[in-house]
Order: C-alpha cells, then structure tokens, then sequence
C-alpha cells in the first residue's frame, strides 16, 4: 500500500503503483480526484515523454504542479500509463 499525503489529506492511496527512478507513481485510480485541478504546464523525459501536470487544492491552499503523468509515455515508460507520482512537498510512503 502507498500513500501521498499533502496539507494533512490523503491525496493519493492505493496498491496498484509503480517504482521509477526512486519516485512512486500511483494508478489513477488511487486519485482523491476533488483535489486536483488540471494544470497547463508540460516537461519533456528524453526516455518517458512529455509529462503533464496537476496542481493541488486544499482548504483553500494551493500546490501548483505537485503532481505529473505521462499521458502517452514511450515504449520504455509503458508501466507508468495512467499513474500519477508527486513533488513539492507531498509526503509520500509505502
């Protein structure tokens, strides 16, 4: 089981997630989706893709771009289709 916590909310839960790069990405379905919001923000792997972002909200606090996917990874990201890691300052545990 991992778990993403942020602003004292379980953002994130659920076993289905991979290890990559030290980073845990959940599958989407482990999502607490009221507390995401689409972002416009893109980041290019040279092996994974272009990634895409969300931002968190909160009890009115914001975490802009705390979380990213690949929404079409290359064939050597393939296991991170439709999972979602974290970063600043999302607590994440396994």
């Amino acid at each position: 089981m991992a778990r993403a916590v942020w602003n004292g909310k379980v953002v994130a839960e659920g076993d289905q997630f991979e290890m990559v790069e030290g980073n845990v990405y959940f599958h989407e379905s482990a999502l607490k989706r009221e507390f995401f919001r689409p972002s416009t923000t893109t980041s290019t792997c040279p092996w994974k893709g272009q990634a895409r972002y969300y931002s968190l909200l909160i009890d009115g606090q914001e975490n802009q771009d705390a979380a990213w996917y690949y929404p079409d990874p290359k064939p050597a990201a393939h296991n991170i289709k439709n999972h979602v890691a974290f970063w600043r300052g999302v607590e994440v545990d396994q």
